[in-house]
């Protein structure tokens, strides 16, 4: 990225899972508790569904179920409100089961550049979430340093249609060339944002994804958010 286009930025757009915090093992934890609920809850569901199954029957949500596909705590709902049925126990749970995923799903270890890295950027740039997941951004301790957040489930579309990334400019009050989008998906958030007009850093953290194809080579990357500050001269 040239001296220019960072004079242009304005304000940043960040992606959240697997940029801001590792989302495996937060998701492991969150179907750990809810299934440790079940047990106690919905003692059939937990029998008849393990782990792999309850994933199984969210995968078959999400796929037989297109229009909501893109809203995972809509699809997680269903999946365990279908769960709950065929094991004949209440399906009303379903709702009481999804919180208990969902604050699990909230106990976050975040990458250990992250929190100081957050704060320098919103020292100096409106930070705002942008993401497909169901993160809520104001639950995590970097709540107080973002300015707003936008996602998928709430939009109705998805990254990387450029629509999601023009709202995210609608809501900055600013154009697509003024704003910054950071995230580790190749295809989602670095094409996507750029067809949208957006500038771009692809996080690309050790072990992340690999480069796919020539598009790659003309990418502005960074390694953690430490580099992106001070590639923005923070």
């Amino acid at each position: 990225m040239t001296p220019e286009s960072i004079a242009q930025i304005r304000a940043i757009t960040l992606d959240l899972d697997d940029t801001l915090w590792p989302i495996a093992p937060a998701i492991l934890r969150a179907e750990a508790a809810l299934h440790a609920w079940l047990g106690e809850r919905a003692p059939k569901t937990a029998k008849a569904f393990d782990l792999a199954a309850l994933r199984a029957k969210r995968d078959e949500v999400a796929r037989t179920r297109p229009e909501i596909a893109h809203d995972f705590t809509q699809v997680r709902h269903e999946s365990l409100r279908l769960a709950l049925l065929e094991s004949g126990d209440d399906p009303s749970l379903s709702r009481e089961a999804f919180e208990v995923f969902f604050a699990a799903r909230h106990e976050l270890e975040l990458y250990p550049e992250v929190e100081h890295a957050i704060q320098r950027l919103a020292a100096r740039y409106p930070l705002m979430a942008l993401s497909n997941g169901n993160a809520d951004i104001a639950r995590t301790m970097l709540g107080p340093w973002f300015k707003g957040s936008i996602s998928a489930r709430e939009f109705g579309v998805a990254k990387p249609d450029p629509r999601i990334f023009h709202e995210a400019c609608r809501r900055l009050g600013l154009q697509p060339h003024e704003v910054l989008h950071v995230g580790d998906d190749l295809e989602l958030d670095v094409i996507g944002a750029r067809n949208a007009g957006l500038h771009t850093f692809w996080l690309r953290r050790e072990g992340g994804e690999a480069a796919v194809d020539a598009r790659a080579a003309e990418l502005a990357t960074v390694s953690c958010l430490n580099t992106l500050a001070q590639r923005l001269g923070l």
